[in-house]
């Protein structure tokens, strides 16, 4: 299973329930990895996304601890078993973690691939992601060179979980 975040130097991801910055080239590079894929995502973040709507050209699955969350071309999920199940039947290659926080902390120990964007700022935030930096059990398998987006450099960077 993949995984898909941008970070700021300190593993920022959002700030009361936003991204930290629009990047237009992050976004291209998130549907370029995404489309076509299954993403899976908390509902936290399927309410930041136009309209709360699921992202088209995906197989959206939602992880909801609301029994009663439905969303229209979406399936809904109510606990990590029931999403484990789900993702049964899909090639794990094809499957990328989105958000939120919770969601990336729940199935970090089943992603084998991350893709980060790695922003050169520190950000006001409140919700952050491991830093995979410090975990003994990645290491950055590919990168890109150095870009910026006005004054704000950032990379995009592969992850890969060692095999023991």
């Amino acid at each position: 299973m993949n995984l898909i975040v941008a970070v700021d130097n300190n593993w920022a991801i959002g700030n009361k329930n936003k991204l930290l910055v629009s990047i237009p080239n992050d976004m291209k590079h998130f549907r370029e990895e995404t489309t076509g894929k299954v993403v899976v995502l908390g509902r936290k973040t399927l309410d930041t996304f136009p309209q709360g709507q699921p992202l088209k050209n995906r197989t959206n699955i939602i992880l909801s601890r609301n029994a009663k969350h439905e969303v229209k071309g979406a399936i809904t999920v109510h606990s990590l078993e029931e999403l484990l199940e789900e993702l049964k039947k899909y090639n794990d290659e094809d499957v990328y973690v989105i958000g939120g926080d919770s969601v990336y902390k729940q199935l970090l120990p089943y992603c084998s691939v991350a893709h980060v964007t790695k922003i050169d700022h520190e950000y006001e935030a409140d919700t952050y992601f491991p830093n995979l930096d410090l975990d003994a059990e990645w290491e950055i398998t590919a990168d890109s060179d150095e870009q910026t987006y006005f004054d704000l450099p950032y990379q995009f960077l592969k992850y890969e979980r060692i095999k023991k």
